[in-house]
């Protein structure tokens, strides 16, 4: 499995560290001397048959991945004491990502994703007394570290990792009988995660359009019923843009449709670098497409579909290609005022009608519908 690529460390706990502090004076055992401490104690542990039901029980009581992940670091916490321990896996677009920790620093990232990427990768434990020095380390990697792969159906789909910024004098060592026994006691809860990324997965893709990755209508119709009534409850405007590429057919026929769906996919990128986090962009179906703008008034609404228009005009298509294919678009604007009531469906339409009037007069502009809503 290729190495994932390197993401932004946002740790989801707001305790740095969770351990006591040493006493003054003290010397803190490094992570391989605390392993080795607690060795014994820990297969003792997790080689009991309450262990195991508790791992079923506990790691299958939420469909939530966090919350799965959470209880995994939890526990992980009480088998060695460390400054960090982390539970990563893949999100619903691939990427590897941090699900839940406990003292995650942005300083451990480069040792986080140096173990999480080698265990993805061979589906096996990763122990590091000095990660720094040690070549499966990358750049930037620091102290000692213990990764451990969840597994599920013969492949990994996260990692638990263990984190310390101090070097090992020696490499963390577990002996068979408890890499083993970790095994088995980790497979209920890898299997459980894995249930739940694949229910979180499914969820998405049920309100995703397949191909460029925006909401999909299914969606923008359950949010624009909501908004609307939002709208009228706290007295806040909000705005609905139409867009309809002008020249989609003539790539199709000049290019293919393969060539088509990329074009779509270049131009719904433009569309979504034009929008704020809380806008809902969609595709409406074929090249049409829609955004929609809570909280937004009819000024606001024509500066976001100007921007759009100039974007789309100053981009150059398939360029990957070899082509430079230009493409305008056609916009619609219609604002829903809270004191003057109306539906959902009454928006999509006065934006649907302004975007055809666009449509009539030439193609290539904005037009703001005047259906006073």
């Amino acid at each position: 499995m290729p190495a994932s690529p390197k993401r932004a460390l946002r740790p989801i706990s707001s305790k740095r560290n969770l351990l006591p502090r040493p006493a003054r004076g003290t010397r803190r055992l490094d992570l391989a001397a605390r392993l080795k401490a607690r060795a014994g104690a820990l297969r003792g542990r997790v080689e009991r048959r309450e262990a195991f039901v508790e791992a079923v029980r506990e790691a299958n009581a939420s469909l939530d991945p966090r919350k799965v992940a959470e209880w995994m670091v939890r526990q992980a916490q009480g088998w060695v004491p460390a400054p960090c321990w982390v539970v990563i896996a893949h999100d619903v677009n691939g990427h590897l990502n941090v699900l839940a920790d406990a003292g995650l620093v942005p300083s451990l990232g480069p040792s986080l994703w140096s173990a999480a990427n080698w265990v993805m990768r061979h589906g096996a434990e990763f122990l590091s007394g000095d990660l720094a020095k040690d070549s499966r380390g990358g750049p930037g990697s620091i102290g000692s570290a213990i990764a451990l792969p969840l597994t599920c159906r013969n492949r990994s789909v996260g990692a638990l990792v263990c984190l310390d910024s101090q070097a090992s004098r020696s490499t963390p060592a577990m002996g068979p009988s408890l890499v083993m026994s970790l095994r088995l006691l980790l497979e209920p809860s890898a299997i459980a995660l894995d249930n739940a990324l694949a229910l979180q997965r499914a969820e998405a893709l049920s309100v995703t359009d397949e191909l460029t990755r925006l909401s999909n209508s299914r969606y923008l119709n359950q949010v624009l019923r909501r908004e609307t009534k939002r709208c009228q409850r706290n007295g806040s405007p909000l705005s609905l843009l139409f867009l309809d590429l002008d020249s989609f057919k003539s790539v199709n026929d000049a290019h293919g449709h393969l060539a088509g769906s990329k074009v779509l996919m270049e131009a719904a990128a433009v569309i979504r670098g034009c929008a704020r986090e809380t806008d809902v962009v969609a595709r409406f179906g074929g090249d049409e497409f829609t955004l929609l703008l809570p909280d937004t008034n009819v000024e606001g609404a024509v500066q976001v579909a100007e921007r759009i228009r100039d974007r789309l005009r100053a981009s150059r298509f398939l360029a990957s290609d070899g082509l430079s294919v230009r493409q305008t678009v056609s916009i619609g604007v219609a604002t829903l005022q809270p004191d003057k009531p109306r539906t959902a469906d009454e928006l999509m339409k006065a934006a649907d009608m302004a975007m055809y009037r666009v449509k009539a007069s030439g193609k290539d502009g904005i037009y703001v519908s005047e259906e006073g809503l």
